[in-house]
């Protein structure tokens, strides 16, 4: 093997952690309870790699002929964001969690902020993005102020109107905020929001930044970079890790652009990682409760998975799995502390193996790591052995 296509479904939990109670998540299971909640899901492709074999799931049919191999992982990171989720994945635990702002930002932190970008703001409390435009779009219109506000994840985003705030005035407010958001205040990301439109009928643009804490520690993007491997970004990982250990970039518009750049590195002569994100799952069904979008967007993404294994090399292996639950079909609309599913795919690799329930994310880095032979201090186990022919 001398290349890995590593795809995160964003936010495709297969049910509660033994610590769901800790973070209020009792009962979350995003597939199982979409599944129940339209009696069944069309996904063939991911039941063939063994999804329906996973250790807790009894709600999929197990083919004949399974395909892939499988298993499932638990998070030991503090935490249940995107950005704990993968910087677990890539080998960086957190004892700690990020901070949240449940009241909003304290003082010391909008008084620093209002005074280096020299203006008032609106807002400063939780709330959903799309609401909060429609609540304060038409002020902020008015005044020129900036929206502030937060997330049950440990976010500070800032929506502006582009005719108001123009884009690049907006990334330089994020970076402002970047810097004073540090120490115990270190959130894991600064979002810009733009958006457009008139008074009610406001839409929110692609123009989305994500400014990101950097990673704590050493990845497995830095030691794959480090050791003259592609590291190829799809989607919004390169804002997840700010950046480092990454030699290629690509941004995503939805989760059917992001299936087209991965299958357009997958043709292109290169050697390493290609990571992806699909963060439609997420961003556009989970945080809205929109269970039948959500089941609508994984059996899409499950209908062109074949396109992927097609045109991968012998040598390559392909692994799916995801970051954290966001269950569409409880009443909250944070993410869950949810396990993850890993499928695993390649004509290198065995089918029909069980890795069973992996101990941390960290795991696949340590499994990444082995198929490069890099040397590591994941604190984590490999389970390529089981799986290589």
């Amino acid at each position: 093997m001398n290349r890995v296509v590593l795809i995160v479904l964003d936010s495709v939990g297969i049910g509660e952690l033994p610590d769901a109670a800790d973070y209020g998540d009792v009962g979350s299971n995003t597939v199982g309870n979409i599944v129940k909640a339209f009696n069944g899901i069309n996904i063939p492709n991911m039941c063939e790699l063994g999804m329906g074999k996973i250790e807790g799931i009894d709600y999929l049919p197990v083919p004949k002929d399974i395909k892939g191999s499988f298993g499932r992982m638990a998070e030991l990171s503090k935490g249940k964001d995107t950005t704990t989720g993968h910087w677990e994945i890539s080998g960086i635990r957190l004892e700690q969690e990020f901070p949240i702002y449940p009241q909003g930002f304290p003082p010391e932190v909008i008084n620093e902020f209002k005074k280096q970008i020299e203006t008032e703001i609106l807002g400063n409390y939780p709330a959903s993005g799309t609401e909060i435009i429609k609540e304060l779009g038409e002020k902020h219109m008015q005044t020129g102020y900036p929206i502030v506000y937060t997330s049950a994840d440990s976010v500070f985003q800032i929506a502006a109107h582009e005719e108001v705030i123009p884009v690049d005035r907006l990334y330089k407010i994020c970076e402002i905020a970047r810097k004073i958001l540090k120490g115990p205040h270190a959130v894991g990301r600064v979002i810009a929001r733009p958006f457009v439109g008139e008074p009610g009928n406001f839409t929110r643009t692609k123009n989305r930044k994500d400014f990101s804490l950097e990673p704590t520690g050493t990845t497995i993007l830095d030691k794959l970079k480090e050791a003259g491997y592609d590291v190829m970004a799809v989607g919004k990982i390169e804002d997840i890790f700010a950046g480092k250990g990454i030699t290629y970039a690509v941004h995503t518009s939805d989760n059917m652009d992001g299936i087209d750049q991965t299958l357009r590195l997958i043709k292109e002569d290169n050697r390493g990682l290609i990571f992806t994100n699909l963060v439609d799952f997420d961003m556009v069904y989970g945080h809205r409760n929109n269970a039948e979008g959500y089941k609508e967007a994984l059996e899409s993404v499950d209908n062109r998975l074949p396109e992927i294994m097609q045109v991968m090399k012998d040598t390559d292996l392909l692994i799916i799995t995801a970051d954290h639950g966001c269950d569409p079909t409880t009443e909250s609309t944070d993410h869950s502390r949810e396990y993850v599913p890993v499928l695993l795919y390649g004509k290198s690799i065995k089918a029909g193996v069980n890795i069973g329930t992996r101990k941390t994310f960290s795991d696949m880095a340590a499994t990444i790591a082995e198929v490069f032979n890099i040397r590591h201090d994941f604190g984590a186990t490999s389970f390529l052995n089981a799986i290589k022919n």
